[in-house]
Formats: structure tokens, C-alpha cells, sequence
């Protein structure tokens, strides 16, 4: 079920209640290879690739804002907005990088509307996420994000 942003009332009402719990997300190779270049300008190395290997186990370790970097895109896909209603990036509270995300891990997260304030020029939310990962009792992250919505 998506949550609607509506009027800031409707929108204090709403607090502790869960967004939503997405889909799993499979993290690829590729999708690893292609963060890593966005971010760093370059390719991802074998050397690299060996090292995480070590460290992990046997699997690629996926960066840790590969994870973070996928907040925005769960949450947008959970949220209804009235037409006209811009959503902008304000900014994290916390985040805690708790475990690694395997290339081939799967992951979702799992959102509450935890925080609304009114503001001059729109108003200001406050979701908490927990990135799970499949068959682990230990999330990826957990995060409190802010977004300022902007009516027309």
C-alpha cells in the first residue's frame, strides 16, 4: 500500500505508522561496477575484487553507500504525492552501516513515518529504514531520513 502525502494534519496522524516493506533487490556485479566508476571515476580492479573477496568469505563486497545511495529509491516508491508535490532530499539523521552487502545478496526495506514538521516553505519529514538482507538476521543499515516536500 503506498502512503499518501497530504496536508500537514493528515500527515501528523500518520506518525509511527510503516510506510511499507519493499521488494527484494538483487545486488549484481555489474551493479556493483557501475556505483564504483559513478563514485570513484574508475573501474572496479580485480585487485579489488580479491581483496573484499578475502574479507567476505568468498563474495565481492558490495561498497556500503551502495546501500545507503538506494534509501531515496525505496522510499519514492512507497510514497503517493498529490499532483504538483516535489520531493526534495533534506538531508540523514543517523545511519549505521551494520553489516556488508554481498554481490548477489538480496535486500528491502522496511520504512516508518517516524517525524512531520511544518516549514515556511513546505513540510519537513522524518522516515526511519532498515535495510534487510535475505537469510540475515543482522540488517545492512539502518538510517533516519528527512525530506522536505514542496507543494505547488
Amino acid at each position: 500500500m503506498d502512503f499518501q502525502i497530504g496536508s500537514f494534519k493528515e500527515m501528523k496522524n500518520q506518525v509511527g505508522r510503516e510506510i511499507g516493506l519493499t521488494d527484494w533487490l538483487q545486488i549484481d556485479q555489474d551493479q556493483l561496477n557501475q556505483f564504483t566508476q559513478t563514485t570513484t571515476g574508475l573501474p572496479r580492479t580485480p585487485d579489488i575484487e580479491t581483496a573484499s573477496d578475502k574479507i567476505s568469505f568468498g563474495k565481492t563486497m558490495g561498497h556500503d553507500y551502495l546501500a545507503v545511495s538506494l534509501l531515496y529509491y525505496f522510499l519514492g516508491n512507497h510514497l503517493t504525492l498529490s499532483r504538483g508535490t516535489t520531493m526534495i532530499n533534506y538531508g540523514m539523521n543517523k545511519v549505521r552501516l551494520l553489516a556488508p552487502v554481498n554481490v548477489g545478496s538480496k535486500i528491502r526495506d522496511k520504512i516508518f513515518f517516524t517525524h512531520v514538521e511544518e516549514k515556511a516553505n513546505g513540510i519537513l519529514t522524518t522516515t526511519s529504514h532498515r535495510i534487510e538482507i535475505k537469510g540475515q538476521e543482522k540488517p545492512a543499515l539502518t538510517a533516519e531520513i528527512l525530506t522536505l516536500f514542496l507543494e505547488p
